[in-house]
């Protein structure tokens, strides 16, 4: 029996290791496009690899996953992160939980990883072929069985021209609805991609000149949407970044496509409090320092030079004592703190990592096998599928999910 793994990334490495380990005699076959395999795993995390998360504070699937949730947590009891976990731990890759419950490789270096995937599938004897850029697929009887092949088609350069009785799809990166025509010419139904996890690009130059700020807790909003998120937020050298806008981006990724990546975000700097919360902890600041000057205490642990930025975008001078604000200017502060607003204008990249949210249609995939309905015998994991989360080690682990529970159907378990 041939088998090939289209995409030699996480999920096709995954997928390719697990089949060959519960079918040793069968051929496996990976077919990577581009000449280096693992690309993506080795720029994670910043090098680092946050290849799953603990979920101890997850209590709804749709938090971490904005697309295909309901799917996750089907396949999840079948491989969850506890297994993943144990996966890699008794493959030689020792993981340590962060406070944040990410996980990583105890090394801290993605090349644990991606060392690990290399050794086992050589192992094994998986072949590797890189430079190989799927351009098509031709179902074929075969003759003597009756059953079906699949011929893989490639780009130039690329002559093999074999028959394999499976197909697992892992082509992850960022498809472009053109790269999958040859999907849907299978009957399969397409999500058109658009990009996920991504920054926020504002035309203020003031704020863009604090560069290097942060603040642990802030809460932001999509104006008139119901698109929000919280955590930790960067101000960039071209705006906003950090966990609570890459999670926002992708709670709103299709939303932001359609506006043009143009809308107005806004920002409640305490991490959520409402305004009157704000307004009586401002009062109360003001009468603990009424001879101090508003920008020599910085409430809500926020800097110096956030907090001087936001007390001038209210419209008060920072020499002002906090025994002259008056009612009026706690309510100035207490709105600039609770509801600043911000043009966004455009999207930024979040370093070389990326993440799509579109691929094949979860309806046309097999929710307990990830086999094709049109075609028997093609199975999809990864970022393939119309499945995406958000930062933290969730992408990674539906690779691991899916790939594993593709790859036990594709071995009849």
């Amino acid at each position: 029996m041939n088998i090939a793994i289209i995409g030699g990334g996480a999920a096709g490495f995954f997928m390719a290791i697990t089949v060959k380990k519960n079918m040793p005699d069968v051929s496996v076959t990976i077919f990577e496009k581009s000449r280096r395999v693992l690309a993506k795993v080795g720029i994670s995390g910043g090098g680092r690899c946050n290849l799953s998360n603990s979920f101890e504070d997850v209590r709804d699937l749709k938090s971490v996953y904005p697309r295909g949730n309901i799917l996750m947590k089907r396949l999840m009891n079948r491989f969850d992160q506890k297994d993943a976990y144990e996966w890699f731990e008794s493959n030689g890759v020792p993981l340590t939980t962060q406070d944040d419950n990410c996980v990583f490789p105890e090394s801290q270096d993605s090349h644990s990883v991606i060392d690990c995937f290399l050794r086992l599938s050589g192992k094994l004897g998986i072949n590797v072929r890189t430079a190989h850029e799927l351009k098509d697929i031709a179902k074929v009887t075969d003759k003597s069985s009756g059953n079906v092949l699949y011929e893989l088609i490639f780009r130039e350069g690329c002559k093999e021209a074999i028959l394999f009785d499976k197909v697992g799809i892992t082509a992850g990166g960022q498809p472009r609805i053109g790269t999958m025509e040859y999907l849907q010419n299978l009957g399969h139904k397409i999500e058109i991609p658009v990009p996920s996890l991504f920054a926020f690009n504002v035309n203020d130059p003031v704020l863009r000149s604090l560069t290097g700020a942060t603040v642990d807790e802030a809460s932001v909003t999509l104006a008139s949407t119901n698109f929000r998120a919280s955590g930790p937020l960067l101000v960039t050298h071209r705006g906003f970044s950090g966990p609570a806008i890459l999670k926002l981006s992708s709670y709103a990724a299709r939303y932001l496509k359609e506006k043009g990546y143009e809308c107005t975000l806004i920002v409640n700097w305490t991490g959520g409090k409402d305004n009157n919360t704000v307004a009586g902890e401002l009062l109360s600041i003001a009468s603990l320092n009424p001879q101090k000057q508003l920008g020599s205490v910085c409430p809500f642990c926020l800097t110096s030079r956030l907090w001087n930025y936001l007390v001038s975008k209210a419209g008060l001078p920072v020499d002002k004592k906090w025994a002259e604000l008056g009612k009026k200017g706690i309510n100035k502060l207490s709105n600039i703190l609770t509801d600043d607003e911000y043009g966004v204008a455009g999207r930024g990249h979040y370093r070389d990592e990326f993440v799509t949210c579109g691929g094949v249609s979860l309806e046309s995939v097999d929710y307990n096998t990830l086999e094709s309905k049109t075609c028997p015998g093609i199975y999809f994991a990864g970022e393939i599928l119309d499945v995406d989360g958000i930062t933290g080690g969730f992408n990674f682990q539906a690779a691991w999910t899916t790939a594993m529970v593709a790859a036990l159907s594709m071995c009849g378990k």
